[in-house]
């Protein structure tokens, strides 16, 4: 069984890498969303991505909000400070990672922080595609390069918790957005522009072709189950994720993590798209977030912050 502080560790670092490389991508989408578009459309569209991301509407301007969401350190958020944080916890558990995923995330670390120091926020594509990059190498370095045994089963609930979390607050974003009338209301580039910020749109034309409608996007990022950046999809390698943690730890099955996620897995299993357009989306992907922060609860209650009775018990 790991201990507490390095269980927390692995589990934030891929928390953290999924977050910079949402936030990035939402980044990205934006400033090229509003070209060729009113200047009302434009501020409109672009707020509903970044007020996903807890950021403040049209604050300062375009430029600004570019900045807090990359660079700011003093939003824990942002692209910046999600990879120092990733990196920190990196660098206490350097003896439970491979080397090459030292090197990964350092090398992702240090060229963060060349862009911030050359104010790199102008060049958001270029910026995009250093963390997307960088976030897939690490991904892809330790499935090949550490074993697949409790520490690693931390990094994959960590990693498809928070996806699950951020894709629920986004779609959300976009049906709240429509407020009385029907999804519709938004024209097809902003569907688009969602798909693309889940970079979800060539999997989407694969599947439905290119005709892009609001039911569908909605069904494909909300319950398909083949699509990697769907929130069935992650719901479903948590649970797993949970069951093995569960496992190594040599807890008895059916612990609360694995309830709660198991109850999570369900609902998508079972979920029908025109039943959640037709009733309350907003209320049901509400219950999606509410059911990540549940979940990350009962992970730290089982696996962090567990009394010492627990800890003599496991």
């Amino acid at each position: 069984m790991l201990l507490s502080r390095v269980a927390d560790a692995l589990y934030w670092i891929s928390r953290y890498l999924e977050r910079a490389e949402h936030t990035v991508r939402l980044v990205d989408v934006a400033r090229e969303l509003g070209l060729d578009r009113a200047a009302s459309v434009r501020s409109r569209a672009i707020d509903r991505l970044y007020s996903s991301l807890g950021l403040p509407s049209g604050a300062d301007g375009e430029q600004s909000l570019v900045r807090i969401a990359l660079f700011d350190t003093s939003h824990r958020n942002s692209v910046a400070a999600c990879i120092m944080s990733a990196r920190e916890n990196a660098r206490q558990v350097r003896e439970e990672i491979s080397s090459d995923m030292w090197e990964q995330i350092n090398d992702l670390f240090l060229r963060v922080r060349k862009l911030q120091e050359a104010s790199a926020g102008g060049r958001t594509h270029y910026v995009s595609r250093v963390i997307v990059e960088g976030v897939h190498l690490f991904a892809g370095v330790t499935d090949a390069t550490m074993g697949h045994g409790e520490g690693w089963q931390y990094l994959q609930a960590g990693r498809f918790l928070e996806r699950a979390a951020s894709t629920a607050t986004l779609l959300d974003a976009f049906l709240v957005d429509t407020g009385d009338e029907a999804p519709a209301a938004l024209d097809q580039a902003d569907w688009v522009a969602l798909l693309r910020s889940c970079s979800a749109l060539e999997g989407y034309c694969r599947r439905y072709t290119a005709d892009v409608r609001p039911e569908r996007v909605t069904e494909f990022l909300l319950l398909d189950a083949e699509c990697p950046r769907s929130i069935r999809f992650a719901a479903t390698r948590l649970e797993a994720a949970l069951r093995a943690m569960a496992q190594y730890s040599g807890r008895p099955s059916g612990g609360r993590p694995e309830r709660l996620s198991g109850r999570l897995r369900a609902s998508l299993d079972y979920g029908q798209v025109d039943e959640i357009l037709s009733d309350e989306p907003h209320a049901y992907l509400t219950s999606v977030s509410r059911q990540c922060a549940q979940i990350h609860s009962s992970v730290y209650q089982s696996y962090v912050s567990y009394s010492i009775d627990t800890a003599l018990s496991a």
